[in-house]
């Protein structure tokens, strides 16, 4: 057995986490072999033009497959303009939508644009073939996912999404205070800011579902500027052409969100509690703001402070991983 394998073995599916379960209840568990080779190449560098970025260059599992920088940097050191956002949890997304602006209609579109991207991984999916089927340590694990060695791009990306759809976030302190009635596992605050989250404050109309995101479009006014009445970026209106969809970006997960630090698309926004504090004084005026939902909140400094430790309660488990360190030659 070749060290990359024994580093790497093949694992039956894990249960869904604490808290997870019942979203989990219909969702068929990827292949655990086309899991071990979306493994490998999730962080093989070899993908990329140069072969010095994967996917997890800036899918970091450190930091809930997020990253701790503002943007994301590519090949050759390239600054993109949107901050890599997690995907955790996606295996129960509730939109088909991938990317800050939903371009992506499933994660396997997603997993193939940053290949392609000039300024991410910057190669093109035939070079990228190519590179791959020299190695000719990775042709059986090909077979063994889908009958033969071919390696196509459609492959690649089937592998690849299928290994991030078992990057599961559950028993977390909230978890545990929720569905197992364990009334110490959260503090009196967060349990506070739990009942401001779903109440008071309203932001479980956004951040729903079993990850707190509805999966949808909305303006927060971020990346507006008074003076030229523009958008530093466009967001969902790159898409879709819409006027109204004009600085509008998908609403973030907030499963393990204090790991997610800078905020927003541009990571423009340092501190959960300064993404608190910009929804409480509801947003930055723009024509597009979401309306009815982004609204001055009217929240005390302690209400702050509350939504705030109950948004870190949310940190799970399951999702975990330590990157290999050795790889099919």
């Amino acid at each position: 057995m070749p060290p990359w394998e024994r580093e790497n073995p093949i694992k039956p599916p894990a249960p869904a986490p604490l808290g997870m379960e019942v979203f989990f209840e219909d969702v068929k568990p990827p292949s655990p072999a086309s899991v071990r080779l979306g493994r490998w190449l999730f962080y093989d560098t070899r993908l990329s033009a140069d072969q010095t970025i994967a996917c997890a260059s800036c899918h970091k599992p450190e930091f809930a497959f997020s990253e701790p920088t503002p943007v994301s940097t590519g090949i050759k050191g390239q600054k993109g303009g949107r901050k890599a956002p997690t995907f955790i949890n996606k295996a129960v997304t509730l939109a088909p939508h991938f990317f800050w602006d939903g371009r992506a209609a499933s994660l396997e579109d997603q997993v193939l644009g940053p290949i392609a991207n000039p300024i991410e991984m910057g190669n093109t999916h035939e070079a990228m073939i190519a590179t791959l089927s020299r190695v000719d340590g990775y042709k059986p694990y090909f077979k063994e996912a889908f009958g033969t060695d071919e390696i196509t791009k459609q492959r690649v990306a089937q592998a690849i999404a299928d290994y991030e759809r078992t990057r599961v976030s559950g028993n977390s302190p909230y978890d545990r205070w929720r569905f197992n009635h364990e009334q110490n596992a959260v503090s009196a605050a967060a349990k506070r800011g739990h009942d401001l989250f779903f109440d008071t404050a309203g932001c479980v109309q956004c951040h729903t579902g079993s990850s707190f995101s509805d999966s949808l479009f909305h303006n927060v006014g971020v990346g507006w500027d008074p003076k030229t009445k523009t958008f530093r970026d466009e967001g969902r209106y790159a898409v879709t052409k819409k006027p109204e969809d004009r600085g509008a970006f998908k609403t973030p997960v907030l499963r393990d969100v204090s790991k997610h630090a800078p905020y927003m698309h541009d990571g423009s926004i340092a501190t959960l509690r300064e993404v608190v504090e910009l929804y409480n004084k509801g947003g930055i005026p723009n024509p597009n703001l979401t309306r009815g939902r982004i609204k001055p909140l009217g929240l005390k400094d302690e209400d702050v402070d509350a939504i705030v430790a109950f948004l870190e309660s949310l940190d799970g488990e399951g999702y975990q991983d330590t990157p290999p360190t050795t790889f099919p030659q």
